[in-house]
C-alpha cells in the first residue's frame, strides 16, 4: 500500500491560493491603490493611473464587442505614446495578443508581418498612415484599421474606418475583463529584425512578461514612483517589458516621439526624469551633445543600456555626466534583457577606465533568469571560466520565449538540448561574468586567429576624434580575412585612414589592426544597432576593388 504524501493531501489548488501570473495584475493594483498618481505625460496630456485603467478597460471591451478574443492578433504601428502604452494592457485584457510593429520597417516587411501574424485589427498613428496604406493595399485579408490622432503631431495622414478615441467610446467602462486562465497563454508577438530572410515571430506568454518586468526593475534597483523617459521604442521587445514594470512600480511614463538630444535633455529637466533605456548609440549621442543641453541636467539619471555591446569609452563619458549606467544583455527571444552586469562595491576603487571596462561586460543572469552558460553549441559542455575560450551564450528559464510563431522547426533548433541558443559568441570570466566577443557571424578569422570586432571597436572609440565605429571582416588573399573599420568622425574634425591605423597599432596586437578604414555614416536599425550585413557587403566590394584604405 502506497502512503499518501501529506503535503499533497487535502490541499487542492484553487482560486483562493493560486493565480496565473500576468502583468495585467500590476495595472489593476496601480489604479486601485494610487488612482491619482501620474501614469502618462505626452506633451500637454497628463493622465493618471485611474484614468489609464479605465481607458484600457474600454479598449478591451470595444475589441471584444468586435469579436476579438483569445488567440486573435491586434497590431499597432505607433510611436511611444499613450495609445501604444494602453494597448499593452487593453489588448491582452480581452484575451488577444499584442503585436507592436517596428515603425521603421518598409511597406513590404510590414505587409509580411500583418499577414504572418494574422492581425485582425491594426491601430495606426497618423505619422505612418501613408506607409500603412501601401503595406495593406495588396493584403488578401485586410485588418480593421483604426487611426490614432495624436494632438502632439500635426503632420501625417489619419487613416482607418474611425479613430482610436471613437473605438474607446464604444467600450463599456464596466467590462468584466479576465486574467488569463493559463499563464502560458500568449500576451504578445514580436518580430526579430530579419536581416537575412523574413523575420521570425517571437511569442511571449503572460508568465514571462510578468517575471521579466520585475526582473528588469530589480536589476535597476528601481523604487516606487519612477519617472521614466521613453527613449527605447515600445515596439522593441515590448519596451523591454517596461510598460508592465512601470505599472508594477506605479511610475510615470514621459512619452517621446523622436529620440534626439535636443528633446531628451529638456524633458529630463522639466519632469525630473530619473530612468531611461537605450542602445549605446543613444548614450553616445547624449555624451556628445552640446554643452548647453548637458547643463540642463541637474540630478542623477539611471540608464539601462543594451542592444549592442557598449564601448567602454561611451560608458565612461556617460558616467562623467552622472548618468549611472547599468549594462544589460538579452534578445527578442528572452523578453529583452535577461543578463545584467551586476555591480560590485569593490570595483568602486578602480580607475574610471577600469570601471568602464568591467561595466562593458554582459554580466551574470538577471534575478529571474534560471540558467546562463557559455558552452560548446554541439556538445553543450560549458567552456572554462578563463576569459579566453570562446563558446555560445545559452539561457533557460521562465523569461525565454514560448517559441516562434508557425515555425516549429526553428523553435526546436533554438531549444536543442534544453537550452536557448543565442547565437552570440562569448568568453566566461573567472568571476562568472560573460563577455560577448561577437555574433557567430561577426567573428573575424585572420590567419587562423580569432579577432573580436567588438575589441577593435572599443579601441577605435577611445580615439578623441571618432564619434562612431563598426568593424567587420574583409576578404584577404593573404590572411583569409582582415578587419575593416567603418568610422564616423565628430563634427569639424579631420582624420586620415593612416592616422586611424597608426592609433590602432599603438593599442592592439598587430594582427588585429584594420586593413582598411572607411569614413562614412553607419547604417542602423530602428533600435540603433549597426547593420553589419550592409557593411560586410561594402567591405567585400572594397576588397574586390583592390583598395586598402578610403
Amino acid at each position: 500500500m502506497h502512503s499518501v504524501n501529506p503535503y499533497e493531501y487535502g490541499m487542492p489548488r484553487d482560486a483562493a491560493n493560486f493565480q496565473a501570473l500576468s502583468p495585467l495584475s500590476f495595472l489593476e493594483r496601480a489604479a486601485s491603490v494610487y488612482p491619482q498618481r501620474p501614469a502618462l505625460i505626452n506633451g500637454a496630456l497628463r493622465q493618471t493611473w485611474g484614468e489609464t485603467y479605465s481607458r484600457c478597460i474600454r479598449l478591451a471591451s470595444a475589441l471584444a464587442q468586435r469579436g476579438i478574443g483569445l488567440g486573435d492578433t491586434v497590431a499597432v504601428i505607433a510611436p511611444n505614446g499613450p495609445a501604444l502604452f494602453e494597448a499593452h494592457f487593453g489588448v491582452p485584457m480581452c484575451g488577444a495578443v499584442l503585436n507592436a510593429i517596428n515603425t521603421r520597417l518598409d511597406a513590404e516587411a510590414i505587409a509580411f508581418i500583418l499577414q504572418h501574424g494574422e492581425a485582425k485589427v491594426l491601430l495606426v498613428d497618423k505619422e505612418f498612415g501613408e506607409l500603412v496604406q501601401r503595406a495593406t493595399s495588396n493584403l488578401p485579408k485586410r485588418p480593421l484599421i483604426i487611426g490614432i490622432d495624436d494632438p502632439e503631431y500635426q503632420d501625417g495622414q489619419l487613416i482607418g474606418e474611425f479613430d482610436y478615441e471613437a473605438l474607446l467610446a464604444e467600450g463599456d467602462a464596466d467590462y468584466a475583463w479576465q486574467m488569463p486562465a493559463d499563464e502560458w497563454q500568449a500576451i504578445s508577438l514580436n518580430y526579430t529584425s530579419g536581416t537575412t530572410g523574413n523575420p521570425k515571430g517571437v511569442v511571449y506568454h503572460h508568465r514571462g512578461a510578468h517575471l521579466n518586468a520585475l526582473s528588469n526593475a530589480m536589476c535597476w534597483d528601481m523604487s516606487r514612483f519612477p519617472v521614466y523617459l521613453w527613449t527605447l521604442p515600445m515596439f522593441h521587445c515590448n519596451g523591454w517589458c517596461f510598460p508592465w514594470a512601470l505599472a508594477a512600480y506605479v511610475g510615470t511614463s514621459v512619452c517621446l516621439r523622436a529620440v534626439r538630444a535636443e528633446a531628451i535633455y529638456p524633458l529630463i529637466a522639466e519632469h525630473g526624469v530619473d530612468h531611461f533605456c537605450g542602445a549605446p548609440i543613444v548614450l553616445n549621442m547624449l555624451a556628445n551633445a552640446a554643452d548647453e543641453l548637458k547643463a540642463l541636467k541637474n540630478s542623477p539619471v539611471k540608464v539601462l543600456t543594451a542592444g549592442a555591446a557598449p564601448p567602454a569609452a561611451v560608458i565612461e563619458a556617460m558616467e562623467a555626466l552622472d548618468f549611472r549606467v547599468t549594462h544589460v544583455y538579452g534578445l527578442t527571444e528572452t523578453y529583452g534583457p535577461s543578463v545584467a552586469c551586476e555591480w560590485k562595491a569593490e570595483w568602486d576603487e578602480e580607475t574610471p577606465q577600469e570601471r568602464a571596462r568591467l561595466k562593458s561586460r554582459q554580466g551574470v543572469r538577471a534575478p529571474l533568469l534560471d540558467g546562463l552558460m557559455v558552452a560548446d553549441p554541439e556538445t553543450l559542455q560549458p567552456v572554462p571560466k578563463d576569459g579566453e575560450t570562446i563558446g555560445e551564450i545559452m539561457m533557460r528559464g521562465n523569461v525565454v520565449m514560448k517559441g516562434y510563431l508557425k515555425n516549429p522547426t526553428a523553435t526546436a533548433e533554438c531549444f536543442a538540448g534544453g537550452w536557448f541558443h543565442s547565437g552570440d559568441l562569448a568568453v566566461w570570466h573567472a568571476d562568472g561574468y560573460v563577455e560577448i566577443k561577437d555574433r557567430s557571424k561577426d567573428i573575424i578569422i585572420s590567419g587562423g586567429e580569432n579577432i573580436s570586432s567588438i575589441e577593435v571597436e572599443d579601441v577605435l572609440y577611445r580615439h578623441p576624434q571618432i564619434l562612431e565605429a563598426a568593424v567587420v571582416a574583409m576578404p584577404s588573399d593573404k590572411w583569409g580575412e582582415t578587419p575593416c573599420a567603418f568610422v564616423t568622425l565628430k563634427p569639424g574634425v579631420e582624420l586620415t585612414a593612416e592616422q586611424v591605423i597608426a592609433f590602432c597599432r599603438q593599442h592592439m596586437a598587430r594582427f588585429k589592426v584594420p586593413g582598411a578604414v572607411v569614413f562614412s555614416a553607419l547604417p542602423k536599425t530602428s533600435t540603433g544597432k549597426v547593420q553589419k550585413f550592409v557593411l560586410r557587403e561594402q567591405a567585400r566590394a572594397l576588397a574586390a576593388s583592390g583598395q586598402t584604405a578610403a
